[in-house]
């Protein structure tokens, strides 16, 4: 299926790992132009050069998404490269996981900055050039404690949430613009965010790493863990032409393991 997005210009945040690289690639598999941003130079010359492998021009900036700075000048760079955005992909790294009596203040801000406030502000900067256009696409990437809180990720239970709120609202606000917001749900996927949880948890828990991976796909319906390439193909349809009645949504990839029916 031809998702009539050849030609775009897509920002894709942390996008030399994980999701991040998984949405990256699919948008380009597409024929998107492609700016990817993380802290690491040698995975983002990495990630840069598959990119180009699949046809498309890509740029890759040094950037930490907590900073305000850094997404100002990756912005930047990204117009005077490719030229304007037309599709924004936000993806942070998950805040501290730990239960609500070994959380402090500091890592409650922490987590606001890292989670909330780098997604306002990377929205912020895309916006005025969409409504400009009358044409775009923002996805959030967040995760299924959205809807289905976890303890042990009793911050990011509560400002995925917190995301899902601003995707609404946002959507609602920018509908009439031609430009579409919503956000994308992860379940279990094997990406060095899942495995550092299951390190986590399973030392929690008193078992093995392997032995928590089992546990976790069998509470699965499909009955496994999922992959980066997965979520990356649903991230390519919401930005596709064919999503434009799409908005203000929290899609779940998960394998079905949320089972609240809304």
């Amino acid at each position: 299926m031809d998702l009539g997005i050849k030609g775009k210009v897509a920002m894709v945040a942390a996008g030399s790992k994980g999701l991040g690289r998984a949405a990256a690639l699919a948008l380009a598999a597409e024929g998107c132009a492609v700016s990817v941003c993380g802290r690491s130079a040698d995975s983002l010359a990495a990630v840069k050069a598959e990119l180009e492998a699949l046809g498309v021009s890509a740029l890759a900036v040094v950037a930490d998404v907590t900073k305000a700075e850094d997404l100002v000048r990756w912005h930047e760079a990204t117009e005077a490269a490719l030229g304007p955005v037309q599709i924004l992909i936000t993806n942070t790294g998950g805040p501290k996981a730990a239960i609500f009596a070994d959380l402090s203040d500091g890592d409650w801000a922490a987590g606001v900055d890292s989670t909330l406030m780098n997604v306002v502000r990377m929205s912020r900067l895309v916006l005025p050039g969409m409504r400009v256009r009358q044409w775009g696409r923002i996805v959030h990437i967040t995760s299924l404690v959205a809807k289905q809180p976890y303890p042990l990720l009793t911050i990011s239970s509560t400002l995925r949430a917190g995301l899902s709120g601003l995707t609404r609202t946002l959507a609602m606000e920018t509908a009439k613009d031609g430009i579409t917001v919503n956000a994308l749900l992860p379940g279990h996927v094997m990406t060095d965010r899942q495995l550092h949880l299951a390190e986590v948890k399973s030392k929690a828990e008193g078992i093995t790493v392997e032995q928590h991976f089992s546990r976790q796909a069998a509470a699965i319906p499909t009955g496994r863990i999922g992959q980066p390439e997965e979520v990356g193909a649903v991230i390519a349809f919401l930005c596709s032409g064919q999503a434009s009645y799409l908005t203000g949504q929290s899609v779940l990839v998960d394998g079905g393991l949320v089972q609240g029916t809304f």
